[in-house]
């Protein structure tokens, strides 16, 4: 199609909506209609390639699927309906004059019958298809069902209308929850990493029945800005560079957003960001090739799309990532038995972990795994696996002859 033909064929179409829009103006149910269509149409005309973002959820699914594609084991991708809002809350999950439905992207792994239930939460910046390097080792021995939260990857991503650290818990714990009602699930092992381990943590708390084991991956939300360590901080901000970086955390300005501001060019810096972490400063095993090149699209469009579940993070954390509401608060009220997972490298201090042991009255375990910095389940996708095995012992060895042992070279602290 010569340039002269698509201006003639965007005019015709620019001059049909308007049109439409005029004759329906007596109808909202109609003007609503033919806003939809033009935003159709639009996208048909104006290919991805030439937007200065160039994504949409339907890219999101579709790197997902491609990431996934590399798995051996068969998987069902659904949406799952969690409402327009949980029953009794004073907050909505977006701002909308309509009732509009909202869904969580959801991967279920096939497995065998009577394996326990896994269910895995990402972290902040990321979605559920960063496990795509242990799903098939884990899905062996369990049900696995990995999802992203409200407002991350593939999931529904509303206007994000929280004003407080209460509302923005409430955000991902109430959602969690509606999706748990929607999937009828309850006795099931819940895996966070990061962030996904501080949501994990927090819905625990408020519902314990239905968790069976709860294992933390380099969780944060441990320690506070009043902790001793922080002091560094404190100086760092009375710098230009520290008051800049500050203002720019409560500003809620985030990585994704510089990310979107590139425009195009956002997938360059996505591939650089990728290819250096898995790759070159990687601390365990790198990226294959193939690996690389579907990590970093899926990345890129899970990160370039509208901002939603991204702003909470000024919320829960202060500059600095320490917490809010930390964790370490409510340590002694937690009614889950509780698994600790970090790399050797991890920047995450597992001492954190080491004193929220002492008030927990439940069982809790604290395991180091070699060779693994944050990302542990990538970096040392065998390691990770032997951690969450011998974390779960007593829910996957059915026989007494088979049980599982910490790996030489792991540190049960």
């Amino acid at each position: 199609m010569s340039l002269n033909r698509f201006r003639l064929r965007m005019a015709e179409e620019i001059s049909k909506t308007k049109l439409g829009s005029s004759s329906s103006s007596s109808s909202s149910v109609a003007a609503s209609a033919a806003t939809n269509a033009a935003k159709s149409r639009w996208k048909i005309l104006w290919p991805n390639s030439l937007r200065w973002i160039p994504t949409s959820t339907d890219n999101i699914i579709a790197a997902e699927n491609r990431l996934l594609s590399i798995l051996k084991t068969p998987y069902i991708q659904e949406q799952v309906n969690i409402g327009s809002g949980p029953p009794g809350s004073k907050i909505r999950w977006f701002r909308s004059s309509s009732d509009e439905s909202r869904y969580i992207n959801t991967v279920t792994f096939d497995a065998k019958e009577g394996s326990p239930t896994l269910v895995m939460v990402h972290g902040y910046a990321a979605s559920q298809g960063f496990f795509f390097r242990n799903f098939d080792a884990l899905a062996s021995r369990f049900k696995v069902i990995a999802i992203d939260q409200l407002g991350w990857g593939g999931s529904s991503r509303p206007d994000f209308t929280c004003k407080s650290t209460e509302e923005t818990e409430a955000w991902f714990i109430d959602s969690f929850e509606e999706w748990r009602k929607s999937k009828n699930l309850s006795n099931f092992i819940l895996l966070g990493h990061s962030f996904g381990g501080y949501v994990a943590a927090k819905y625990a708390l408020k519902h314990p029945e239905h968790v069976q084991h709860l294992v933390l991956v380099g969780s944060a939300g441990f320690s506070a800005e009043s902790d001793a360590k922080s002091e560094w901080l404190t100086k760092f901000r009375a710098t230009w560079k520290g008051a800049l970086l500050n203002h720019l955390w409560e500003s809620n300005f985030t990585p994704q957003k510089l990310i979107r501001g590139l425009g195009p060019w956002g997938p360059g810096l996505v591939n650089r960001y990728t290819s250096a972490r898995f790759g070159a400063h990687s601390v365990g095993t790198v990226l294959t090739d193939e690996e690389s090149r579907l990590l970093t699209d899926y990345v890129y469009h899970t990160l370039a799309a509208k901002a939603s579940g991204e702003l909470c993070l000024k919320y829960i954390f202060s500059f600095g990532a320490f917490a809010r509401k930390p964790l370490l608060q409510s340590a002694s009220e937690w009614k889950v038995p509780t698994t600790f997972i970090y790399g050797m490298n991890d920047w995450m201090n597992y001492q954190g972990a080491m004193e929220a042991r002492k008030h927990m009255k439940v069982p809790c375990e604290i395991i180091r795994v070699p060779q693994g910095g944050h990302f542990v389940f990538i970096d040392n996708p065998a390691g990770f696996h032997s951690a969450v095995m011998y974390a779960c012992r007593k829910y996957i060895s059915q026989d007494s002859s088979h049980q599982e042992l910490i790996p030489d070279g792991f540190q049960l602290v």
